[in-house]
């Protein structure tokens, strides 16, 4: 693969980046039903075209402070195997293109269990990016959690 088309958006300070392959939709954050005994990172429940998905909090889940900025809030749809998920994220900024030389391996000191999602990063005109491996945005014991929570 030569290059890569990523959604790029912001939680905090910090970009982040999605490889657009996976996204199904952005959307207005729509009202969220909330689920009892749900990882401390999961909203809830909400309808996208008819089918209840979790919702993920950014924030929550990349531990960024909760002082979130709700006016630019969008939750981006992506596809996590054969199951739809949404990430709330403060702003979506820009579909941008990475080449491969654009693209480093995350540092071993952070692509550790709890950052496995880091898929790369992206140090591009002195931006640097976080490209999520979105299969890996739950850890095993964190999808169990939610598919306990779900039923």
């Amino acid at each position: 693969m030569s290059e890569m088309k990523v959604v790029n958006f912001m939680i905090g300070e910090e970009e982040y980046a999605i490889d657009i392959m996976k996204i199904d939709s952005i959307v207005p954050v729509g009202k969220i039903v909330r689920i009892p005994n749900a990882p401390n990172f999961v909203e809830g429940l909400m309808d996208f075209r008819g089918l209840a998905i979790p919702v993920i909090n950014g924030r929550k889940k990349f531990l960024v402070s909760d002082e979130s900025k709700k006016e630019n809030q969008k939750a981006i749809v992506v596809n996590v195997g054969n199951k739809k998920v949404a990430i709330i994220v403060d702003e979506v900024k820009e579909v941008i293109t990475l080449s491969q030389n654009q693209l480093e391996e995350p540092p071993e000191e952070i692509s550790n269990n709890s950052n496995k999602y880091i898929g790369a990063i992206s140090n591009m005109n002195g931006r640097m990016i976080i490209i999520l491996d979105i299969d890996k945005i739950l850890t095993d014991k964190e999808s169990v959690q939610l598919a306990n929570a779900m039923r």
